[in-house]
């Protein structure tokens, strides 16, 4: 787990252990204004990319059915299965632009942060495999994107300037909300 530690020359120490490695390093006080500027500018690409979805017509099947099919892609078939599936197409055509329009609002105001980070992480690993392009090596952009989203729930950027700090501290019969309800460490943060 990582842990925080606030040394005397003004750099923030973090340190993590998974399986049996150990890393650590030194954030420098400006990496929150960054971490800060990653979650609004995530916020607000996901929020248009929501918006222009639900006011144009937007219809997976095409997307579906084809993309995987003219790349290569080691998921063709399960890309071909979605697109050719009624109920998950309809599926698809709703929880994509309203996804992205909760995922970019939820980042935008740093409310649930670290589950809308987690999403909007999963979303940009289907879309990784959707434009599936290895001419130019493994890591694209939309593998980037998973990274920053990633970057994003393990700063907790939801508290900085964001309304998860207050969230965390709001009471609840004299408790601290995450303290009463450790769990909600993974969503909010």
């Amino acid at each position: 787990m990582a842990t925080p530690i606030r040394t005397q020359d003004g750099a923030n120490r973090f340190e993590s252990r998974i399986g049996g490695i150990t890393v650590s390093g030194r954030a420098h006080s400006l990496s929150a204004w960054f971490v800060l500027a990653l979650r609004l500018m995530m916020g607000a690409a996901f929020t248009y990319a929501g918006v222009a979805k639900i006011v144009e017509p937007f219809d997976a099947r095409g997307y579906l059915l084809n993309v995987a099919a003219t790349n290569g892609n080691p998921l063709m078939g399960l890309f071909e299965w979605m697109g050719s599936t009624d109920w998950f197409v309809a599926f698809v055509n709703v929880a994509v632009p309203w996804g992205e329009l909760a995922i970019g609002l939820a980042l935008l105001v740093g409310v649930a942060t670290r589950l809308a980070a987690f999403f909007g992480a999963f979303m940009m690993l289907l879309f990784y495999f959707g434009n599936w392009s290895v001419e130019h090596g493994l890591i694209n952009g939309d593998f980037a994107y998973v990274l920053v989203f990633l970057a994003v729930a393990a700063f907790g950027a939801g508290r900085i300037l964001g309304l998860d700090a207050l969230v965390e501290r709001y009471e609840v019969d004299g408790v601290p909300l995450v303290e009463k309800y450790p769990a909600l460490d993974y969503v909010l943060g």
